[in-house]
């Protein structure tokens, strides 16, 4: 069911069933997904609702396709396998994959300089990550285990287990948000890692799995979807998507070696930035997402 589910996505994504009558009958090289002249702000201006304002307009004339503009490109460790990636008071933190080369590390936007690093034991395969108050909570992928730091020091103070495999985790400020590789989401208590809720991701009432990387924007959760080039928006109460991000072509092909696949989303509160990187890329860029012209 992983799989099916996993190519329906795409294939509703390619073939144009998630926009208007008027959509995609392209690929996504195709010159017809270019970004639109007009760009939008990362996260759309809120309705009185609260909702944002695409989210009711997706309803009825189906779920918008973004592209996007680079603003800006740094430099990223090409060994870096990113497995977690977050923006915090000016650098980033990364949490890094692979058993043996598992990593937590603080590095600098603008040089990609390491700023701290720490170790995970070589048994382990360390997956997203997260802050909340002054801790840093990082997953381990098939261990059940995941590593608590002080968000200062980056020591690590204890470990903590849970039930299902990690892949992605991100915050609302009030629980952790983990992601498992399926199309569930499940929303848990920091102090005990109980499971308080449960939601599954759905787009036109069909499963969408492989969520991997997560990152919490405005009361949105942006979703890596492993193995391809495209991020999904979703609502934090319901699981539905409500906009499906397109990344192809971001980081050019002579850059990216087998398994180099997007991973990493991080978001600047403070001055409204959104990057983006991916294992083992050369660089992390800075984008603005756009509308697709064909929406």
């Amino acid at each position: 069911m992983k799989n099916f589910s996993h190519l329906l996505l795409l294939t509703v994504m390619l073939c144009g069933v998630l926009v208007p009558l008027s959509g995609y009958a392209q690929s996504p090289s195709s010159p017809a997904l270019k970004p639109a002249a007009a760009s939008i702000s990362v996260i759309p201006p809120q309705s009185a609702t609260n909702e944002p304002a695409e989210r009711s307009a997706a309803a009825t004339a189906g779920i918008p396709i973004y592209t996007y503009e680079v603003v800006n490109i740094y430099p990223h460790d090409p060994g870096a396998f990113t497995q977690g990636l977050l923006f915090l008071d000016g650098a980033l933190l990364e949490s890094m994959g692979l058993h043996g080369q598992s990593s937590l590390r603080k590095v600098e936007l603008k040089t990609g300089r390491v700023l701290k690093h720490v170790e995970v034991p070589e048994q382990y395969f360390a997956e997203g990550l997260a802050v909340l108050t002054d801790k840093v909570f990082q997953l381990t992928w098939q261990d059940h285990k995941v590593f608590i730091y002080d968000l200062k020091s980056l020591r690590l103070e204890r470990e903590f287990p849970y039930e299902s495999e990690g892949w992605g985790l991100t915050t609302d400020g009030q629980w952790l948000i983990l992601s498992d590789g399926t199309d569930q989401i499940r929303f848990l208590d920091p102090l005990t890692f109980e499971v308080k809720r449960t939601i599954r991701v759905q787009t036109l009432g069909l499963p969408v799995d492989r969520l991997n990387e997560l990152e919490y924007i405005k009361g949105e959760i942006f979703a890596n979807v492993w193995d391809t080039d495209y991020v999904v928006r979703i609502d934090p109460v319901t699981g539905r998507v409500f906009g499906v991000i397109d990344f192809s072509g971001l980081l050019a092909a002579q850059d990216r070696r087998e398994n180099n696949v997007l991973n990493g989303i991080a978001y600047d509160a403070v001055e409204d930035r959104l990057f983006v990187t991916g294992k083992r890329w050369p660089k992390l860029f800075e984008v603005r997402l756009k509308l697709s012209e064909k929406n």
